[in-house]
């Protein structure tokens, strides 16, 4: 699979809804409970970030929920990205871009959304063959107002902005013309999750699955 393939595959998850739940799952037992009450909700791009001990046993057990997509975040190195794959992850999200990390990705052939924060780390993914990105660490860096200066040189790239994303400020952020999807972690906070409050997390997620903006997601 080509580097443009993967970006279209990674174009296509972000389509499937506008936000794209950034989870942090300390407890294994909480995996597929926590996926199946988002699913229900409409969010089923469900990113598991490598912060815990168990986020690879998480993506195990979240990738056996049917309707779900579920992916690793946080990657960092190359070997984080053998051990995502090996786990279940079908697709990678990582806060930055090294020739490394993009190597290790290639070769494992699964959709990538690298991050760039600057205009100069965006055009070095597309010239890489990315047009699929992650805006990270969205609000420090700047906000709406950075990611619509962006879009006025680079057109052709499309950004799921992460980072200080909140039920506030989503909109604002999809409304963006090259903005296709948010991610966000209230659609499933610490508290919740450790209470088992399936349902009020499925509320939140449906609550995040009816927000939209200009790119119609």
């Amino acid at each position: 699979m080509t580097v443009q393939n993967r970006s279209a595959a990674a174009r296509k998850l972000c389509a499937l809804a506008p936000i794209i739940p950034v989870l942090v799952v300390h407890d294994v037992a909480q995996a597929r409970p926590l996926a199946e009450a988002l699913v229900r909700g409409g969010l089923p791009v469900l990113e598991v970030t490598l912060r815990t001990p168990a986020a690879l046993d998480v993506i195990s057990e979240m990738a056996k929920v049917e309707g779900g997509h579920v992916g690793a975040g946080t990657l960092v190195t190359p070997q984080d990205v053998t051990a995502a794959k090996n786990a279940g992850a079908t697709f990678y999200v990582s806060p930055g871009a090294t020739d490394a990390l993009l190597d290790a990705t290639e070769a494992a052939a699964l959709p990538m959304l690298p991050g760039a924060a600057t205009a100069s780390e965006a055009m070095r993914l597309l010239e890489r063959g990315y047009d699929m990105l992650k805006f990270f660490p969205a609000e420090a860096s700047g906000g709406v107002p950075a990611l619509k200066g962006i879009g006025g040189p680079l057109p052709q790239i499309t950004f799921c902005p992460t980072g200080g994303i909140n039920p506030q400020n989503a909109g604002d952020y999809l409304a963006l013309s090259n903005v296709l999807c948010a991610g966000g972690s209230w659609v499933a906070p610490d508290d919740l999750i450790k209470a088992g409050a399936w349902d009020q997390i499925e509320d939140l997620a449906r609550g995040a699955a009816q927000l939209g903006g200009a790119s119609g997601s």
